[in-house]
C-alpha cells in the first residue's frame, strides 16, 4: 500500500517539523527501501508484488511502477483504509487463484527498518495461522498477513468495526477474532514514520 509523494499531500505531520519537501523525500524513500525489500523475496520466487497506489492516475501509476521496477499495480480507490485493503483482496483474487497463490500480505510503506526476514517470518507463520500482525508503536499494525482460510471465508472480519487512525487499530482487530477459532500470531513490533518523535525514537 503506497501513497505518491507529493509535495504537501504525504506525511503532513511530519511535514510540520522538517518540512514538507523534506517530509515528501522522506516518504519516498521509505516507499523505495519497501519495493527493494519485496523485490529481493520475488526474485526468489517466494512473492509475487503487486503495489495499490493511492494520489496518481492510472498513467503516472504506469510511469512510477516501471520505475520502481513492479509490473502489477492498482488504484487504491475511495474509503477507509480498510475498504482499501478488501478491495486490493477482491481485485488480486483471480491473480492469486491462477498462480495458485494462498496467502496475501499487505505492508505499509513508513518502515525503515523492514528488513526480508520480516516477510520470511510472515509466509513461515501463515502455514500455522490464519492472521499474521505486525504492531506498530501507535497502536496499529505494519504488516497484515491473511491466509487462504480468511479470505475465502472470513474476509470481512480483520476490517469491520475498526476506528482506523486512532490508536485501537490493533485491538479493534484482534476482537474481530475473538469470538472465532481462527489463529493469529504477531511479529516484533516496529515504529511507523509519521511524525519527528518517531524518527527520534529510532536513535
Amino acid at each position: 500500500m503506497a501513497k505518491w509523494h507529493a509535495f504537501g499531500r504525504c506525511k503532513t505531520r511530519l511535514s510540520k517539523d522538517i518540512g514538507k519537501n523534506n517530509s515528501a523525500k522522506v516518504q519516498s524513500v521509505m516507499t523505495k527501501h519497501t519495493i527493494s525489500v519485496a523485490k529481493f523475496l520475488q526474485e526468489k520466487k517466494l512473492i509475487d508484488i503487486s503495489i495499490a497506489i493511492s494520489g496518481l492516475g492510472v498513467g503516472n501509476c504506469k510511469r512510477w511502477t516501471k520505475e520502481l521496477g513492479i509490473k502489477k499495480f492498482n488504484l487504491q480507490g475511495k474509503g477507509c483504509l480498510g475498504e482499501k485493503m478488501k478491495r486490493q483482496i477482491i481485485i488480486n483474487k483471480k491473480f492469486c487463484a491462477r498462480h495458485n497463490i494462498k496467502n496475501i500480505i499487505f505492508i505499509g510503506t513508513d518502515l525503515p527498518d523492514l528488513c526480508h526476514q520480516d516477510l520470511l517470518n510472515t509466509l513461515k507463520e501463515l502455514q500455522q495461522n490464519d492472521l499474521i500482525l505486525g504492531p506498530s508503536n501507535d497502536g496499529g499494525y505494519w504488516l497484515i498477513g491473511l491466509s487462504e482460510k480468511i479470505m475465502s471465508s472470513h474476509i470481512y472480519l480483520p476490517f469491520i468495526n475498526i476506528k482506523w487512525g486512532t490508536e485501537n487499530v490493533l485491538q479493534n482487530t484482534i476482537d474481530n477474532f475473538a469470538t472465532t477459532k481462527l489463529r493469529y500470531k504477531f511479529l516484533n513490533e516496529k515504529i511507523d514514520i509519521d511524525t519527528i518523535i518517531d524518527i527520534e525514537k529510532r536513535k
